[in-house]
């Protein structure tokens, strides 16, 4: 895992970059969190590919515990991807209420994370 570093209005943002998946359970998510957050970083980019699946199988509990946490550090989320794929109405509705707010956002390229992560 690396982390790029992305300097935007005076905002420093993480980019997350790995060939593997990083986050394959709650405790992964927190432990991102964790040694992200130790680094001085709020805003955090990861890519959708580097999560389990798992986290878009919203009855398991493992999206809310990961970004309640997230929420609870005031760190800022942006995950890049393609969220098409995940046609269950309670996952799309999830993409699009957190799209809504500023804490967690899901969004189509690295440039859009970003912008996102910038405001």
């Amino acid at each position: 895992m690396k982390i790029e570093t992305h300097s935007l209005n005076d905002i420093k943002i993480a980019e997350v970059i790995s060939e593997d998946r990083i986050i394959n359970s709650s405790e992964d998510g927190v432990d991102l969190l964790g040694s992200i957050y130790y680094q001085n970083f709020d805003r955090i980019l990861i890519y959708e590919k580097n999560i389990t699946p798992d986290f878009f199988e919203l009855k398991n509990g493992m999206a809310g515990e990961i970004l309640q946490k997230f929420s609870n550090y005031r760190v800022r989320l942006a995950i890049v991807g393609d969220f098409s794929k995940y046609t269950r109405q309670s996952v799309q509705d999830f993409i699009y209420e957190s799209n809504k707010g500023k804490q967690v956002n899901f969004v189509s390229s690295l440039k859009e994370g970003l912008a996102k992560l910038s405001q």
